[in-house]
């Protein structure tokens, strides 16, 4: 089972995880990553025994590790990663040329006069 923690500290180690974890049941790996962005941590640790890992999202949840109140919730996805969906980027009004078929520039009808 894999288990997504967040609210972590800079200071905290792909280790620390796992002796953490550890003292609930065996842990199969961990893996830390920041978001670009925001420059939070967040990680995964997946757990092979399910009711072990169950038991270290409760015990954990909650907890200060490292001087952070960490947050501990159980993934079946792969893609727990995913930090969040990027928000469309909203385009007002429609300045700028637009694009035919083939990416050339079109620019709409003149008037004569």
């Amino acid at each position: 089972m894999n288990i997504c923690v967040t609210n972590l500290s800079q200071g905290t180690s792909e280790d620390a995880l796992r002796y953490a974890f550890s003292a609930f049941g065996q842990v199969r790996s961990v893996s830390i990553v920041g978001d670009e962005v925001t420059g939070e941590l967040r990680a995964v640790v997946s757990m092979p025994v399910e009711h072990e890992a169950q038991t270290a999202i409760s015990k954990i949840n909650g907890q200060n590790l490292h001087g952070r109140i960490v947050q501990a919730v159980g993934q079946a996805k792969t893609n727990i990663l995913r930090f969040r969906e990027r928000p469309a980027v909203s385009r007002p009004g429609r300045g700028g040329a637009r694009r035919d078929g083939h990416g050339r520039a079109r620019r709409g009808k003149r008037r004569k006069s």
